[in-house]
């Protein structure tokens, strides 16, 4: 299997099934010297772990990180960075029941396609726990962009039909984990939570949207041909598990007014009036917020009976066990940021000087 890198200067290989010995990673890149805040890697990891709430899984998992190369006396030294996590709360039985059953609309018909076999324990690679991997290198990618005084903010902004109509200027984004949802508008989280547990209770899930902001990027991020700042973003999103969808700046709502009205006309400090650009023109940051939406399907193991096939194409019909997440947007937030953040450290890496 290839594709489990990420990354160009600042690299990272992420490794580990759902129900294996453990999950982990990688950091090629890392650059010496960085004082580790491990309490902040742990919040981090707290924020994505299962068993939070009654709106997630409710697998307990306490998704405590070992390092195990890279780090001396809490500094970074330059050379690669291994981690583990280790499993300790999966329970392989409840999915004995579908080891030659595929899921509807999952990666098990595909996965067994392709490679001839499946890890049927939890969707093994395929889970959506491989993230937990991505989360820890984000955590260090964050750190690092403190330096240079970036930071990046993700929030749910809708569930269903229930949207937050504000935009993220307009919020006070330090609401964001006063609520199991980490939506910033408080009233909407109630809503949200309940609705998310009306859906849990039959047995159904539901998709959203997430919204991220990241603050004091500097001009010129990016590479304006194949490698643009969106295009690295739009990848890195479309990696996570369940996401259907990316757009930045006006997005599509921008295909449907004029010119005249989507341009961001400049002020006489190099900044714009408006940002319908989401911080990001020609493939290159312009010094604006950068902004941009996620969408996330509902996820596609639901705890009711389904029509399916097996391995033989019989019909079958499907009845999944199990803990799963009846919405995984409030769990998602952590790992919008920490992709995030692996795109703009890697991008300010490679950031290169064409003037004299």
């Amino acid at each position: 299997m290839a594709g489990n890198n990420f990354g160009k200067l600042f690299r990272v290989t992420t490794f580990g099934e759902s129900h294996g010995y453990a999950l982990g990673g990688i950091i090629d890149g890392c650059p010496s010297g960085l004082k580790l805040n491990f309490e902040e890697i742990n919040n981090e990891l707290n924020r994505r772990k299962p068993g939070q709430s009654s709106i997630v899984t409710q697998r307990k998992e306490s998704d405590e990180v070992i390092f195990l190369s890279g780090i001396f006396n809490g500094l970074t030294t330059g050379t690669p960075i291994g981690f583990i996590i280790k499993n300790k709360d999966h329970n392989s039985k409840d999915y004995f029941n579908i080891k030659d059953i595929y899921r509807p609309s999952h990666s098990d018909f595909t996965y067994y396609k392709k490679y001839g076999i499946r890890d049927y324990r939890g969707g093994g690679r395929s889970s959506a726990r491989e993230t937990v991997s991505r989360v820890v290198a984000g955590a260090i990618a964050k750190q690092l962009l403190k330096i240079y005084n970036i930071f990046i903010k993700a929030y749910v902004s809708s569930i269903g039909n229930l949207n937050l109509s504000e935009n993220y200027n307009k919020l006070d984004l330090s609401k964001i984990e006063n609520t199991p949802i980490r939506c910033p508008d408080i009233k909407l989280s109630e809503k949200m939570i309940y609705y998310i547990n009306n859906i849990r209770k039959k047995g159904d899930t539901i998709g959203g949207i997430i919204t991220c902001n990241i603050k004091n990027v500097p001009i010129g991020i990016g590479e304006p041909v194949f490698d643009k700042l969106h295009a690295e973003l739009g990848k890195a999103m479309l990696s996570i598990n369940a996401v259907k969808g990316f757009e930045y700046g006006s997005g599509f709502v921008g295909t449907k007014i004029k010119g005249s009205n989507n341009n961001d006309i400049f002020t006489n400090n190099e900044t714009t009036k408006t940002n319908f650009s989401g911080g990001i023109q020609g493939g290159l940051s312009n010094g604006m917020d950068i902004y941009f939406n996620v969408g996330f399907k509902p996820v596609a193991t639901i705890m009711n009976k389904q029509k399916s096939i097996d391995i033989n194409f019989l019909k079958k019909k499907i009845l999944v066990k199990g803990r799963h997440d009846p919405c995984v947007l409030p769990r998602a937030v952590p790992i919008v940021e920490a992709m995030s953040a692996l795109v703009l450290y890697d991008n300010l890496l490679n950031k290169r000087v064409y003037k004299i």
